[in-house]
């Protein structure tokens, strides 16, 4: 009978922990809309073009009163979004491991984020600044949203699940933002027999995106538990203010191999989300393609990528994640390469450049994150991630810095994509020097078998 117990009590965790799960890869089904429709999207081009009508007579804009070059705002834009994020999300991070109370912080980052992202719906003629101010608290509040979301990993998922759990969030993901997308390609191509300006069309895509946040947020809010955590790790984070930023880096630097991996992730995907996020430009101002074009190559990214983050999953039982994502990275690199050739005009080739890179974007991601999770100290989750997402889903600040500059300096996207080779070049020599067994028994975390 006590066997018969402990087997019904097993099946129930069990059972419990699926449901937990799923809920979980609804907050990425939610908030996955936003980073598909608006960030890669409708609002670098919208915005741009927002910019330029409100530039003087050398394609300037002023905000604050310094000189910007139209072109160049919505690069800039996300890039003082990420620094605003580096400063909230240290702060999140360290008091939802103190509380155990994460649902109610994900749920003010998202519908903040959600808020913002629908009265993009007001953003027209030369509002340029309207349309920065709300990209920023967009971005930061995605950012805090998904760090809390992702610190959650480690505690729904043992150690032998957490590829395929992060793999499957990825993917509702991706499968969401193509669901939306078709909705998007609708309405913007057919906005004359819906009575719809473009503008009109594009400003309902964004504010869409805003609702569809807020709206499947209720999800993971109702099925997630908060846990208070009984490891005394989570108690040292006390500092307050802007001081936790360094009371976190100086704890990290207790576990250099987990900051080694720290430093690789950042400077990979930094270029990463830079191309997800200036993708869309690149498109319409150097290639000269239409926005039906752009809309349809992001839908077959997301397609695919559902597929690719499921493969790359599968091949890292096989591998190991961490090969699996030095191998994604030579992709990558190879991808940008071959994105610098992309003739003007040509559409099929853009749709080739696309469909390569759908098949590493989810994969790449979702192995990054299951292999940082082993590498976070018990009850530290929240305040780890929070410096993990600093790089994460277009909140990147290097890259658009960087990919703004080039532009800047020689008035070219093409030579502004191709710089962007050194991340993942860069990227693969630090992740290649890691020990992530070794890194994962210095965290205080089982090793599984194969990573």
């Amino acid at each position: 009978m006590g066997t018969d117990t402990v087997r019904v009590g097993a099946a129930d965790e069990a059972a419990d922990r699926r449901r937990e799960q799923r809920g979980w890869y609804f907050y990425d089904w939610a908030c996955s809309v936003y980073s598909t429709s608006v960030l890669t999207v409708f609002l670098g081009p919208y915005l741009t073009s927002v910019a330029k009508n409100a530039a003087d007579a050398d394609g300037y804009v002023h905000p604050l009163g310094i000189p910007v070059r139209a072109g160049s705002f919505f690069a800039y834009s996300v890039s003082l979004s990420v620094i605003v994020a580096v400063l909230v999300m240290p702060l999140v991070g360290a008091a939802a491991d103190r509380s155990g109370r994460k649902k109610p912080l994900l749920a003010a980052a998202a519908y903040t984020g959600a808020a913002a992202t629908t009265g993009m719906f007001f953003l027209g003629g030369e509002r340029y600044l309207l349309g920065g101010v709300l990209l920023v608290v967009a971005n930061a509040a995605q950012s805090v949203g998904t760090m809390l979301y992702n610190s959650y990993l480690p505690q729904i998922a043992p150690p032998e699940e957490r590829d395929a759990v992060s793999s499957r969030g990825w993917a509702f993901g991706y499968a969401a933002g193509a669901l939306v997308l078709v909705a998007n390609l609708v309405l913007y191509m057919g906005h004359d027999s819906f009575g719809l300006s473009e503008s009109a069309a594009v400003r309902i895509c964004l504010a869409s995106a805003g609702l569809w946040w807020g709206a499947f947020t209720l999800i993971p809010l109702r099925r997630l538990r908060d846990r208070r955590s009984s490891s005394p790790a989570a108690e040292e984070s006390t500092a307050p203010g802007f001081r936790q930023l360094a009371a976190t880096v100086r704890d990290m630097r207790r576990h250099p191999l987990t900051l080694a991996f720290l430093l690789a992730y950042l400077i990979y995907n930094d270029g990463i989300q830079t191309v997800i996020s200036q993708a869309s430009i690149y498109g319409s101002e150097e290639l000269g393609l239409g926005q039906s074009t752009l809309i349809a190559a992001v839908l077959l990214v997301q397609v695919l990528a559902v597929a690719g983050a499921l493969a790359l999953g599968r091949l890292a039982r096989t591998y190991g994640a961490k090969r699996t994502i030095l191998g994604s990275l030579v992709a990558w690199a190879v991808i940008l390469g071959a994105g610098y050739f992309l003739p003007a005009g040509a559409p099929g080739w853009f749709f080739v450049l696309a469909s390569g890179i759908g098949l590493v974007l989810g994969g790449s991601q979702a192995l990054s994150r299951s292999l940082f999770s082993h590498l976070v100290p018990p009850g530290k989750e929240a305040e780890y991630f929070s410096a993990y997402e600093m790089s994460d889903r277009g909140m990147s600040w290097l890259g658009p810095l960087l990919f703004g500059i080039t532009y800047q300096v020689t008035g070219s996207y093409r030579d502004a994509i191709i710089s962007l080779v050194a991340f993942f070049v860069i990227g693969f020599a630090l992740l290649a020097r890691v020990p992530v067994r070794r890194a994962i028994g210095d965290a205080g975390n089982p090793v599984p078998e194969r990573i």
